[in-house]
């Protein structure tokens, strides 16, 4: 293997391989990234076994083809360092990676290209293409709401729901709820419902944009493959049955409210630098036309504001988890913000005003 490549070429596609690529593994090769050189393509490749990135780019010369996998970590440091437009010479000698350019020169341990791992390369039975910037949106407005390492494993993703004309992304951790819809020029015969980790969503969205380009995903049994531009992104499926998310979103509330969605958003920051710092627990108390927002913690701190909303009902006081409310607001892309309530026990419902294509589920607190 021996071939030249600009520095920017190399970088872009190696810096989204990399993200995928973990630093502490059980197998030595996944800290690794496959190079392969064909007549002028370069294909990078990273993986941790649940998700596997090729990134594509052209290089300025291949004298040999070939291929060979090096460390992910250093190649990306060692071509971050190295001045902007430069060239970059790599070759294969005697088992190991050397990098020239300009003066610098350095040599990298590898690992035989026979031990990397290659995620199945099953056939997909469903194919769509969607526009980029609608599964951004999609995954944008929702991804915070996804679990982290919750025992239910299968709230540790992002439900995608495909239906003729309509995408719907949902995430859930238990506490909360985010459901974003989206028409789509779409066609499938039965519905398809595909719970995509944690991280596939997070190393997905990094390589879309909110252009009209397609990314095409092909759905297979056990993983979803989206091809975008110069990468083919592919991860395997958390098997689980995701919750019934109709049954949660609460109808029949009797108590809207209209509010400024960066107003509201700053009354809760402010207020909850007071509040518990292990529940974060504040206290909405609403009335005519205004909403009052209370905090205390067991230093006897408390925190008090009072917000202008358009109501006229019933006085109410409920607790939420700040945070909760906090990641909604900043989701929400609209000037004000509609939020519905029923009862101090029952969850509330926020989207914007007259609804949208985005709903949230906060529950209550008891404080």
């Amino acid at each position: 293997m021996k071939f030249s490549i600009s520095r920017e070429d190399l970088l872009r596609p190696l810096t989204l391989v990399a993200g995928v690529v973990e630093r502490r593994q059980t197998l030595p090769v996944l800290s690794n990234v496959l190079i392969q050189v064909d007549q002028e393509q370069l294909a990078l490749t990273g993986t941790d076994l649940e998700v596997e990135l090729i990134g594509r780019t052209v290089a300025s010369r291949v004298e040999e083809p070939g291929s060979a996998t090096l460390p992910a970590r250093k190649l990306m440091d060692i071509c971050k360092s190295l001045p902007d437009q430069s060239e970059i010479q790599f070759s294969l000698e005697e088992g190991r990676a050397v990098l020239r350019c300009g003066r610098s020169r350095f040599t990298l341990s590898t690992l035989p290209v026979a031990e990397f791992p290659n995620i199945e390369d099953t056939q997909g039975s469903v194919e769509i293409s969607l526009p980029r910037g609608t599964l951004k949106h999609l995954i944008d407005t929702t991804a915070f709401a996804m679990a982290q390492q919750d025992v239910r494993y299968y709230l540790n993703g992002m439900l995608l729901e495909l239906q003729t004309n309509l995408v719907r992304a949902v995430a859930t951790d238990g506490h909360r709820l985010a459901v974003c819809s989206r028409p789509a020029e779409i066609e499938v015969e039965t519905a398809q419902k595909l719970i995509v980790p944690r991280k596939g969503i997070l190393e997905l969205v990094r390589l879309l944009d909110e252009g009209d380009e397609v990314v095409t995903l092909t759905l297979g049994a056990s993983h979803v493959r989206a091809h975008t531009g110069d990468f083919t992104f592919t991860s395997k499926l958390v098997d689980g049955k995701f919750p019934d998310y109709e049954r949660v979103v609460p109808r029949g509330g009797d108590k809207v409210f209209i509010a400024d969605r960066a107003g509201l958003r700053q009354v809760l920051s402010r207020t909850a630098i007071l509040s518990n710092e292990k529940y974060r627990g504040v206290r909405l108390h609403l009335d005519e036309g205004n909403l009052r927002v209370m905090a205390n913690n067991p230093e006897q701190e408390e925190a008090e504001e009072t917000i202008a909303v358009e109501y006229s009902g019933d006085a109410l006081e409920i607790g939420f988890n700040v945070g909760y409310l906090i990641d909604v607001l900043n989701a929400l892309n609209e000037d004000r913000i509609q939020m519905t309530l029923s009862d101090p026990n029952s969850s509330a419902l926020m989207e914007e005003p007259g609804g949208g294509d985005t709903l949230y589920v906060v529950m209550p607190m008891r404080l």
